[in-house]
């Protein structure tokens, strides 16, 4: 269990994994496993043919509404966003960029997974792809097991390619064989691929929080992420190309050719011990939020079924905001680094974001679903407390956190954050109607109903009323040190006020509201919700409260 710990993994994952199945079946396994980790191995030679993004997105109909829509609106800024801040949106924005793609998709994620949502999605791709857009799809490898191997087939479709980003040798029957079959290289495997990226035409962008999969997209049977993105247009869009092309050009960057055949992908099959669909059992962790364009709407319950979802929308109805913006995202040589060599840098785009966190005046509010600060973060945090800033922060509740280990580590620094004046809000796992977006339905009142268990997935920081951050990276260690990650940084007042309105109710009526009373903590249940306030972790099983007893003090920071 300790060696599960170090590698920044959820103890919980393989304890329950060794439950689901006869523990017998499961010791064999093990067994099997670590007598074969020395056997798998990369390819060394591999051909890897040099792509770049559309070089002139004006020779499309995307290129040119774009530039249309810019003229329209008078501006000197060269890029326009919308915030997509609920399931709804994020699914059909999507759709629609496939469907209105003339030219090329260049598509970027941590994990995509194998579900009804995700094929709906393939279905479109593969139209685009016999329409001749040109494809390319790069996918950390991390979550490329079991069931989730199925995705790997879309490499065999004309037109598509697929790489996958610092692959790992063997162990694709299940994600426990994947650990068991790479504890030779712990540090390599804990580097990962975390950006999400998502360009149409290198004219029209998405990026945010959301990997590809059901409970991104407000689908899931149980639990739902709660998740922002940001529709983004023109320049940015380019940058976001420029970015993805580094990436896809790394020697790190595998065709999946080189690594298995369609034959081989077929056969795999999850194990009685694999994670299921929709479960990220991973080195990074998702979270929960949303945000939407204005105003904003509430959506329908998350107990829909996937084809209840539409299959494009009018992007042209959105409120597009042009804004001066920059790019914050890490050169893919981090993952080839080893930790103490980014430390040294101090180049990576969390670094980024402190610099100009550390630069409010008024007030931060900050939505990280895995929240671990660090020394170095602490010491920022106390320096504006003591200028006077306002610093708020959402994070998961201990219950709603899909990567308890995670929230071991942010448990850590809770005392010592209020202690400071920091104002720590845990999101409720149980909700009261859609958890699908901020907003009415995130923080209405009342009793849990089936289906609308949520879990926070976002990635956002407002700071002063001006300034807002939509990316991928958490503010823990983990992004700052191993994953590599993006996130655009907008300058805008409307667009930092509108993403506030929709964050507050899930503040006030969303989550337990975190002090310190008599040097003991309290979680404040929101006024109105008829629910206690409490002393323990609230709404968490006694099982995980004792495991984050257990396991918690041993992983370092930076593993968690």
């Amino acid at each position: 269990m300790q060696t599960t710990v170090a590698l920044g993994l959820s103890p919980f994952t393989v304890f329950q994994a060794s439950r689901r199945g006869d523990i017998r079946q499961w010791l064999a396994l093990v067994l099997f496993s670590v007598c074969m980790t020395g056997c798998a191995s990369l390819p060394g030679q591999v051909e890897r043919p040099v792509s770049t993004a559309l070089a002139n997105p004006m020779e499309t109909r995307l290129g040119q509404l774009v530039q249309a829509r810019a003229a329209r609106a008078s501006t000197r800024n060269d890029s326009g966003f919308a915030l997509v801040g609920n399931a709804e949106l994020a699914f059909t924005s999507r759709m629609t960029l496939i469907k209105a793609a003339q030219k090329t998709l260049d598509i970027q994620y941590y994990a995509i997974f194998a579900d009804d949502t995700t094929e709906r999605m393939f279905e479109a791709l593969r139209e685009a792809a016999g329409r001749g857009v040109r494809i390319r799809i790069l996918l950390d490898d991390f979550n490329t097991s079991g069931k989730n191997a199925q995705v790997l087939k879309m490499a065999f479709e004309k037109n598509i390619e697929l790489r996958l980003f610092n692959p790992l040798p063997g162990g694709r029957g299940s994600m426990l064989l994947r650990i068991l079959s790479n504890l030779k290289d712990v540090a390599r495997m804990q580097r990962r691929m975390h950006n999400k990226i998502f360009v149409a035409d290198n004219a029209v962008a998405i990026t945010g929080g959301r990997n590809l999969g059901e409970t991104y997209f407000g689908q899931g049977e149980g639990t739902n992420f709660v998740d922002i993105d940001v529709l983004a247009a023109g320049r940015i869009a380019r940058d976001l190309s420029r970015s993805f092309d580094q990436y896809w050009n790394n020697t790190l960057a595998y065709p999946v050719q080189s690594l298995m055949s369609e034959e081989e992908i077929k056969v795999l099959k999850p194990s009685p011990v694999a994670a299921g669909p929709g479960v990220v059992t991973s080195t990074t962790q998702p979270a929960a939020d949303a945000a939407g364009e204005s105003p904003v709407k509430p959506l329908a319950r998350a107990t829909e079924a996937p084809s209840a979802l539409p299959d494009s929308t009018d992007l042209s109805l959105l409120t597009w905001t042009w804004a001066p913006s920059v790019l914050l995202v890490d050169h893919p040589s981090k993952i080839a680094a080893d930790a103490d060599d980014v430390a040294e840098a101090q180049e990576t785009a969390v670094d980024g974001l402190l610099q100009l966190m550390s630069q409010a005046k008024t007030d931060l509010l900050i939505v990280s679903p895995y929240f671990v600060p660090g020394q170095l973060m602490m010491r920022q945090f106390a320096e504006m407390r003591r200028r006077g800033v306002r610093v708020r922060v959402l994070t998961n509740s201990l219950a709603s956190n899909d990567a308890p280990a995670a929230h071991a580590g942010y448990a850590r620094y809770r005392e010592a954050l209020l202690a400071i004046g920091v104002e720590l809000y845990e999101m409720r796992a149980e909700q009261e109607g859609t958890v699908k977006s901020f907003g009415s339905g995130v923080g209405s009142t009342g009793g849990s109903k089936s289906g609308s268990r949520a879990s926070l997935h976002a990635k956002v920081v407002v700071m002063d009323g001006r300034l807002l951050v939509v990316g991928s990276m958490n503010l823990d260690l983990r992004s700052k040190l191993q994953n590599s990650e993006v996130a655009i940084v907008i300058r805008n007042r409307l667009l930092s006020q509108e993403t506030t309105r929709m964050i507050e109710p899930a503040l006030a009526n969303g989550a337990y509201r975190v002090s310190l009373v008599g040097g003991k903590l309290m979680w404040r249940a929101p006024q109105g919700s008829g629910l206690k306030d409490s002393t323990i972790e609230p709404d968490a099983s006694l099982t995980l409260k004792l495991l984050l007893k257990l396991f918690g003090p041993l992983a370092p920071d930076e593993m968690l």
